[in-house]
C-alpha cells in the first residue's frame, strides 16, 4: 500500500535530515553490527539523535510531529529505516518492519515557556504525550533492574499463518508499564485466537527509577533564613532506561527532557517522567561583584590582608554585631569560597567545628551563612546525614537509596547543628566520612529480591560545619584539668572526630575578645525592630553583595606561587617535627597539608587574586596553628588566640597596626621554619 503524498514528503524529509546530520551513516554502522552477528533477533533497536530546530527548518510539519506527537514521528522514522534496510540489504535476518524499534533522542527543546514543566504550576499536562523539560535535583534512586524492551507473540492456533513469523511484536512505549507490554489478553487479528508470548525471543533492557525535587525546594533545607511556612516539598519520579541508566547520581542537578505520564495503581495516582535525554546543569554566564564590594577592593589593594579583614568584620551584620566573631566569620567565608559550581567536582574542603557557649548566635550565624551558596543544607534532626536504603514504593520491591543531607549538599556546605545532638554511631560514621570523603551503603540481596548482596560507595563532596555547646549539662560534670598550655577541654567530643575537622574555632564570649554588651544590644534591638538594619554596614553591604562576592570568588582559578608552596611545606615539616613525640607519634593529621593548601587558596580567592602568595599562606598557617593549639596545646611556634584580629577594626590606623602585627608574625614564621624546618639541626634540649 503506497503512502499518502504528505507521508511520502515527511519520509523524504527524514531521509534528507539523516543524510545531512550523519545519522544515516551511524544507522548503517548499527545495521552492520546486527548483520555480522548472524543471529536472528525479534527486535532490532536503533537510537537516532534528533535536533528539533534543524528538522523544523527543513520541514516544519515533521518538526512539529517530533515535539508534539513523538509516537507518529517514530512510525515515520521506522518506515524510512525499513526501506533503507531492504533497499541496501543491510540486515539479512530482518523479516518485517514490526521488528524495528526506533528510539528518537532529542538533543534539546526550544527555549520557550510552553516546553518547560514545573511541579509548582497546575494543572500538569500528562495527557498530550509530548516532550517537556524539567530541572531538578536527585534525592533518591533505585539500583538498576530489568524491564521488557520488546517481545514476540504468536497465535495459539497452530493452523493460523500467524502462529509463526514476526507479525506480532510488542515494544516498550514511553510511559507504558510492564503490564502494558506483556499481557495475556491479546487476540489474533486473523482468527481471533489468543496470542502467546515466545519467551525465547523476549528482549530485556536496564531500568532505573529516580526521585527528583525541584531545585527551588532546597530552600526548605536552608534553615530559617529562607524558610517559607507555606512551602511544600514533593518529589516526582523519573524513569531511566537502557543507556540512560546511571546517567544521574545522587545530589546531581539535571535538566530532564521527557514525556510526562500519570500512573494509577488502584487508588494511588502518581506523576512521573519517562526520560528521553539527560543534561547536567551548568550555570548561565559569568558572575560579577557588586559596586560597593568592588569599590572596597580598589581602596584596599595596597595591603594583601585589609580587604578580607574588612569583609570578615562586616560579614553577617544582619545577625551578629559588626566586629564580633571575626575569626569564625573569616573561617566561614574561606569555607564558602571553596565550594564549587554544581557541574564541577569539589576537591578542596574547609570543615569547621566551633566550640562556643552562646549557641544561639553561632547557630544564627551558621544558618545565615549557608544561605549564601546554592547547596547550603541545614541538616534536620528527623533526617539522616548520609545515604540510607529503603524499599522502592513503585511496586518493584527493589532497593531505593536516599540521598540525605550530605549528598544533597553536593559542592556546598552541610551544617550539622549541635554535634553532640547526634548519636555515637552517627558521630563515628561522620568521622569515617571526613577522613575518606565517601559513604557506603549495604544492600542485602534477599531482602530486596536480588541474587547477591551489593555494597555501593558514594563520594561526599561538601564541607561540614558544626558546633559544640560548652555549657551543656552533660559536659559540666565532666570537666577535666588540662595541664597543657592552650589546649581546650573537649569533654565528650571524641578527639579523633575533632582532628577530622580541618579547623577548630573557639568563641569565648566571656573573654575580652568578645565584649558581651554589643551582643546584648544587637539582640535586643533586633527583637524590637526585626526589619530595620542595625548598622551602616548592613545598609552598604547587603546579603546579596556577599552572595555575589562568594559566587565570583569561588569561580576563580588560583595557582600556588613557588614561594607560597615552599612556605607551606616548610611550616608543615617544621610543625610536624616539633609536634612529634616518641609515645604518640605526630599530632599532625595526614590531611594537614591539604588543609593548609585549601585555606591558602581560599584566602587568595576571597582576596580576588588568581595566585596564592605568601601572605595568603600566613593567614592559613595562623588559622591552622590556632586550631592545633586548641586541640593539642601550644608549640614552639606560639600564636595568640586572637592572632588574626589582634585589634578592633574601628578605623584605618587599626588596619595599619594589624598589618604590622601580621608582618611580625610572618617574620616569626620564617624564623620557626629556619630553626625547625628541613635541613635545620635542633638540639635535644630545644626539642
Amino acid at each position: 500500500m503506497s503512502p499518502s503524498p504528505q507521508t511520502a514528503r515527511l519520509r523524504e524529509a527524514v531521509l534528507v535530515y539523516l543524510d545531512r546530520s550523519g545519522g544515516l551513516r551511524k544507522f548503517v554502522e548499527d545495521c552492520k553490527v546486527y548483520d555480522e552477528s548472524k543471529q536472528s533477533y525479534a527486535v532490532y533497536r536503533f537510537i537516532i539523535y534528533v535536533n528539533p530546530c534543524d528538522i523544523a527548518e527543513l520541514d516544519s510539519t515533521l518538526g512539529n510531529l517530533i515535539l508534539h506527537e513523538p509516537r507518529k514521528a517514530v512510525h515515520i522514522f521506522r518506515a524510512v529505516c525499513a526501506v533503507a534496510i531492504n533497499t541496501l540489504s543491510l540486515i539479512e535476518q530482518l523479516k518485517t518492519e514490526n521488528q524495528i524499534n526506533v528510539v528518537l533522542k532529542l538533543t534539546h527543546l526550544p527555549s520557550l515557556p510552553s516546553y518547560f514543566l514545573s511541579l509548582r504550576e497546575f494543572p500538569i499536562d500528562y495527557t498530550s504525550q509530548r516532550f517537556y523539560m524539567l530541572e531538578g535535583i536527585v534525592v533518591a534512586m533505585t539500583v538498576v533492574t530489568k524491564y521488557t524492551q520488546g517481545a514476540r507473540f504468536l497465535c495459539s492456533e497452530d493452523n493460523c499463518p500467524f502462529s509463526e513469523g514476526y507479525q506480532y511484536i510488542r515494544v516498550h512505549a514511553p510511559g507504558a508499564t510492564e503490564s502494558s507490554t506483556i499481557r495475556q489478553d491479546f487476540l489474533c487479528d486473523l482468527c481471533s485466537s489468543p496470542l502467546k508470548e515466545d519467551m525465547k525471543s523476549r528482549v530485556l533492557g536496564d531500568k532505573q527509577i529516580v526521585e527528583v525535587i525541584d531545585a527551588t525546594a532546597l530552600h526548605a533545607f536552608q534553615g530559617s533564613c529562607r524558610n517559607d511556612p507555606e512551602l511544600r516539598v514533593q518529589s516526582f519520579t523519573v524513569f531511566l532506561r537502557d543507556e540512560l541508566s546511571n546517567a544521574m547520581k545522587l545530589g546531581d542537578r539535571c535538566k530532564i527532557i521527557g514525556i510526562p505520564v500519570c500512573l494509577q495503581n488502584y487508588s494511588h495516582v502518581s506523576f512521573s517522567i519517562e526520560a528521553n535525554s539527560i543534561q547536567h546543569f551548568s550555570p548561565q554566564g559569568p558572575s560579577s561583584i557588586s559596586d560597593s564590594v568592588k569599590q572596597l577592593h580598589l581602596l584596599t589593594m595596597r595591603s594583601p590582608w585589609t580587604f578580607t579583614a574588612i569583609i570578615a568584620n562586616i560579614f553577617a551584620s544582619q545577625v551578629v554585631p559588626v566586629g564580633s566573631y571575626n575569626t569564625l566569620k573569616l573561617c566561614l567565608l574561606l569555607s564558602l569560597v571553596q565550594t564549587s559550581n554544581e557541574e564541577r567536582k569539589l576537591e578542596t574542603y574547609v570543615d569547621c567545628l566551633v566550640m562556643t557557649s552562646d549557641t544561639l548566635l553561632v547557630n544564627r550565624l551558621l544558618n545565615y551563612s549557608i544561605c549564601l551558596v546554592p547547596r547550603g543544607i541545614r541538616h534536620l534532626p528527623s533526617c539522616e546525614i548520609f545515604a540510607t536504603v529503603t524499599k522502592d514504593e513503585h511496586g518493584t520491591g527493589t532497593a531505593s537509596i536516599q540521598a540525605c543531607s550530605a549528598l544533597l549538599a553536593k559542592g556546598g556546605v552541610c551544617f550539622l547543628g549541635d554535634l553532640m545532638s547526634h548519636r555515637k554511631d552517627k558521630l563515628e560514621l561522620l568521622q569515617s566520612v571526613l577522613e575518606s570523603r565517601s559513604t557506603t551503603v549495604f544492600i542485602p540481596g534477599k531482602k530486596y529480591g536480588e541474587d547477591m548482596d551489593q555494597q555501593l560507595s558514594f563520594p561526599v563532596e561538601c564541607s561540614f560545619w558544626s558546633f559544640v555547646d560548652m555549657d551543656s549539662s552533660t559536659r559540666r560534670h565532666l570537666h577535666k584539668d588540662i595541664n597543657i598550655i592552650g589546649k581546650m577541654d573537649l569533654g565528650l567530643v571524641p578527639a579523633n572526630l575533632v582532628d577530622a575537622f580541618g579547623i577548630l574555632v573557639h568563641c569565648n564570649e566571656s573573654s575580652t575578645l568578645y565584649p558581651i554588651f554589643p551582643l546584648v544590644n544587637h539582640t535586643l534591638t533586633k527583637a524590637l525592630n526585626p526589619v530595620e538594619p542595625l548598622s551602616e554596614a548592613a545598609l552598604q553591604f547587603t546579603s546579596q553583595d556577599f552572595e555575589k562576592l562568594i559566587t565570583f570568588a569561588k569561580e576563580l582559578h588560583v595557582e600556588l606561587s613557588p614561594e607560597a608552596e615552599n612556605l607551606i611545606h616548610g611550616y608543615y615539616l617544621a610543625s610536624r617535627r616539633v609536634r612529634t613525640d616518641s609515645m604518640h607519634g605526630s599530632k599532625l593529621s595526614t590531611s594537614a597539608l591539604k588543609i593548609l593548601i585549601s585555606l591558602s587558596e581560599a584566602h587568595a580567592k576571597l582576596s580576588l587574586r588568581n595566585k596564592v602568595i605568601e601572605e595568603d599562606v600566613l593567614i592559613a598557617v595562623l588559622l591552622y596553628e590556632s586550631s592545633l593549639t586548641l586541640k593539642h596545646g601550644t608549640s614552639v611556634f606560639c600564636v595568640s588566640p586572637n592572632a588574626l584580629f589582634p585589634f578592633d577594626l574601628c578605623d584605618e590606623s587599626c588596619l595599619h597596626r594589624r598589618d604590622e602585627y601580621l608582618m611580625q608574625s610572618y617574620q616569626q614564621l620564617l624564623q620557626f621554619i629556619a630553626t625547625y624546618g628541613p635541613g635545620s639541626v635542633v638540639s635535644t634540649n630545644e626539642e
